[in-house]
């Protein structure tokens, strides 16, 4: 994370403005992807959309950065797929569950979002429920943003939804700390106690981002693209996330759309 105890006024709002100006791609990107996406759509016919328009807004593809090649510019998790889905030839099907998570940069900076949505319009009550929760738990964790509070206060208020709404809940993917870097400290886990952890400060930008399941939690790597995890039990799996400021008074959600 930027540290913002040696950041000087004008780069901490050089960070807050491209922030915000990237938030807002990515917001508005994920809002037409969700409406773009239909039954019969392949990943990879997906990916290549996106990947056109990041570079169309004026951003580029975060993932083309990493150390370990990613094989394409967005996540794409389907049904029992948890996070960090590579791309598949494969055609969605009516009813699918897809969690989409995508960060672009722009003007040095980081932003990060994702989102789980049901393909078409069938869709089994128990994965609209779960989502539901899970964007819920998302939410509670961000209304405890401040300065002066502690991580814990998120991942306690996150944890509270998903067991609250009997949804398992994933502990092994967390959230993170985002600007000049895509993943940065301090860890923001999707659990915790009140009062412990790292305490946050105006200027902060951190990524909140609670992973659920209607099974058991536990869950693995797909040994095939080394990328995608899935859970053991084969249950379906959801994920949500907002890049999120600590502004004086609370917080400022970057990555909603207009």
């Amino acid at each position: 994370m930027l540290n913002i105890d040696n950041t000087t006024p004008e780069e901490l709002q050089q960070k807050i403005t491209a922030m915000r100006e990237g938030g807002k791609i990515l917001g508005n990107l994920l809002k037409d992807l969700k409406n773009h996406v239909k039954p019969g759509m392949t990943g990879t016919e997906i990916d290549a959309w996106v990947r056109k328009e990041i570079t169309k807004r004026g951003a580029e593809v975060a993932y083309d950065m990493l150390d370990d090649d990613f094989p394409g510019a967005i996540c794409i998790s389907v049904n029992d797929e948890l996070v960090h889905g590579a791309p598949k030839n494969i055609p969605l099907e009516e009813g699918d569950k897809v969690s989409f998570d995508l960060d672009i940069y722009y003007k040095g900076f980081f932003t990060d979002s994702a989102f789980t949505m049901f393909v078409g319009e069938k869709v089994s009550p128990a994965i609209k429920n779960m989502i539901k929760i899970t964007e819920s738990s998302m939410w509670e964790g961000i209304e405890q943003v401040k300065p002066g509070a502690h991580i814990g206060d998120i991942g306690n208020a996150v944890e509270k939804v998903l067991r609250k709404g009997h949804l398992g809940v994933i502990e092994n993917y967390i959230g993170h700390g985002i600007d000049k870097k895509m993943h940065e400290s301090p860890e923001v886990p999707n659990y915790g106690k009140k009062g412990h952890g790292y305490k946050l400060v105006e200027g902060d930008t951190i990524c909140i981002e609670p992973m659920s399941c209607l099974g058991k939690p536990a869950n693995y790597v797909d040994k095939d693209d080394n990328w995608t995890a899935k859970m053991k039990d084969g249950s379906i799996a959801c994920h949500c996330e907002h890049t999120v400021l600590v502004t004086k008074d609370g917080y400022e959600v970057l990555t909603l759309p207009d």
